[in-house]
């Protein structure tokens, strides 16, 4: 039987919305594989999240431990290695902290590691094949991992169907004493919080983001009036940043802010994994594209093929219509 782990990271004692997508990652990779949660930082957060992962995983490892106060890479490497085992698949969320911890730790465990896979195919012998994307989602790429030893594989999020938890039935299990060495190179010296601007796009229901398809600093206008209409604000993906023409608290990102909305306006964006991997809670996203390929329409709920300079203004006065 395959043996699957997965990292659970979380914030402020909830674990984030990829740990509800590992168990169907790992159906695709096998359908019979076990499946184990693995908790790992510092205070009553940790249990707080092992327990709400008992309705989802049948097993979860709980590691607390005051080194964990901040979630340093070099020191959770240390702590794995001895907790899972060797020739085990071991699932990280493909982000900043993902791709800190995930690429040292294949080392130290002398496995595979794959990184940014958005689905499986399934397993050939010791052959686990899998699918990336290229060029901002242009090209998919089918890749194979050798599994014999193990495979350390980071999951773009957003890429699987997130499951719902049940009642709370799987077993805690505390490895906090197994971690051993703790030691690192490394020192923690302060938390950053980003500038909150004149809007805080973290706090509105429905957020009409603004990409390249804007096209010029003018056509923000248009894009505000849409968003007035439906009582919103606007949001912007780091090309409109990187211009100068919203201020960096609008970005919606990885690089950004990660926001939670009930609906998601993507106009004229292309859909890039750092873009959407700010964008959490499962939202009912509408995308408007003139490229019938961007890899925004994968996601969306509803697509339309159409040059947003065109649409934006249309929807406003039927908005304003009603």
């Amino acid at each position: 039987m395959t043996q699957i782990f997965a990292y659970i990271p979380f914030n402020n004692g909830a674990a984030e919305d990829v740990a509800l997508e590992f168990p169907s990652a790992a159906k695709k990779i096998d359908e019979s594989a076990s499946l184990t949660a693995v908790v790992v930082g510092s205070g009553a957060d940790v249990d707080a999240v092992a327990n709400e992962m008992t309705s989802v995983y049948s097993e979860v490892i709980k590691i607390n431990q005051a080194d964990f106060a901040y979630p340093n890479a070099e020191v959770i490497r240390k702590a794995l290695v001895n907790v899972i085992p060797a020739d085990a698949i071991f699932l990280v969320p493909h982000n900043t902290f993902g791709m800190d911890l995930a690429p040292g730790l294949s080392v130290k465990m002398d496995s595979s590691y794959a990184a940014d896979i958005v689905d499986f195919e399934g397993i050939d012998g010791t052959a686990l094949k899998a699918v990336r994307q290229e060029l901002g989602g242009a090209v998919s790429t089918h890749v194979t991992i050798d599994i014999a030893s193990g495979a350390v594989i980071s999951i773009r999020p957003g890429s699987f169907a997130p499951v719902e938890g049940g009642a709370a039935g799987g077993s805690i299990i505390d490895k906090s004493g197994d971690a051993g060495d703790l030691s690192s190179k490394r020192k923690f010296l302060e938390l950053v919080a980003a500038e909150v601007g004149d809007v805080d796009i973290t706090k509105s229901d429905v957020l009409v983001s603004v990409g390249r398809g804007i096209e010029d600093e003018e056509n923000i206008e248009i894009a505000q009036e849409l968003a007035e209409a439906m009582k919103s604000v606007v949001s912007c993906s780091r090309p409109i940043v990187d211009a100068k023409w919203l201020e960096k608290s609008r970005q919606v990102g990885t690089s950004g802010q990660t926001v939670k909305p009930k609906v998601y306006m993507a106009m004229g964006i292309s859909g890039s994994f750092q873009h959407m991997g700010g964008v959490k809670g499962n939202p009912f996203i509408v995308a408007v594209n003139k490229n019938p390929k961007a890899p925004i329409f994968q996601v969306a709920d509803v697509g339309i093929v159409a040059d947003i300079l065109e649409f934006m203004p249309e929807l406003t006065e039927a908005i304003n219509d009603l």
